[in-house]
């Protein structure tokens, strides 16, 4: 599959020329990439929590259907968005082990990293995203998570702040910068960023303060930015190699060069595949 002559002028248009040796490049690598294949696997949710639902109730049939699909039995819980380890797990562990998925939290491992080798599934939970990808990081474990989701070895769900360490960058989070990882580069499974609980209708008419869509307007803005695609409480964005699916009981929405465009559940994305390198 060749990349589309309207995509390689749109992609061109960021990059500022169409003869530019950066985008020769881009064009070559996007072809290169497409005729490759790739077994990923994952699911990431906008959030845990969802109003009228108990704790991930909304997601239950996905993630059930996701797990079994892939003979996963137990699954490895990674709290670390959270200082309490030991608290965000048992809650995970009730919920989820009752749906007949055994949980266990890699924070009882010495190595982590063994375990994440060893593992079929992982699910990484919400809380503060650059806490999380600090000690991602810390723990060597970005890059290990990346490989094993790419071979196909690992699957991968991710909620709010581990949907926001899924994608190309944590710059879109909602979340205050609480500590510093070494980068805002994350694990890279898609290649465009994704903003956890987006809202864009401000209940109160007084209220003249920032939107999410100006923050996000602003991210648009730089020359690192990609696309960002907004997923509403209750989004779910299944990643099932090259096919980017909208999932759950809300929608998303996607910001680009272009401008701002609503999908609904349902809705195929896997074009966001062919804005960057994927």
């Amino acid at each position: 599959m060749l990349l589309s002559k309207f995509l390689y002028q749109k992609l061109c248009y960021r990059y500022r020329s169409l003869s530019s040796p950066l985008c020769t490049a881009i064009f070559l690598q996007r072809t290169y990439h497409t005729n490759m294949s790739t077994r990923r696997q994952a699911l990431l949710l906008s959030s845990s929590n969802c109003h009228g639902y108990s704790m991930l109730e909304f997601a239950k049939q996905e993630i059930c259907s996701f797990l079994s699909k892939n003979n996963v039995t137990e699954l490895v819980f990674v709290p670390y968005a959270q200082k309490d380890h030991d608290n965000y797990t048992a809650k995970i562990k009730d919920v989820i082990e009752p749906w007949g998925f055994k949980i266990t939290g890699l924070h009882t491992f010495p190595d982590p990293g063994s375990k994440i080798s060893s593992s079929k599934a992982i699910f990484v939970g919400g809380g503060n995203t650059f806490l999380l990808l600090k000690t991602l990081y810390e723990k060597n474990l970005v890059n290990l998570i990346k490989t094993k989701v790419d071979e196909g070895s690992l699957v991968y769900i991710g909620s709010s702040a581990g949907t926001n360490v899924a994608t190309k960058s944590i710059h879109t989070t909602n979340d205050m910068p609480i500590i510093f990882p070494p980068s805002f580069e994350a694990i890279g499974i898609v290649p465009f960023n994704v903003n956890p609980h987006y809202i864009d209708k401000i209940e109160s008419e007084t209220h003249k303060g920032e939107t999410r869509d100006q923050r996000i307007s602003e991210y648009m803005q730089m020359s690192h930015a990609r696309p960002v695609l907004g997923l509403r409480e209750g989004s779910i964005l299944h990643v099932d190699g090259f096919t980017l699916m909208l999932k759950g009981i809300a929608g998303g929405v996607l910001f680009d060069i272009v401008g701002k465009k609503e999908y609904a559940v349902g809705s195929d994305v896997s074009f966001l595949c062919e804005k960057e390198v994927c």
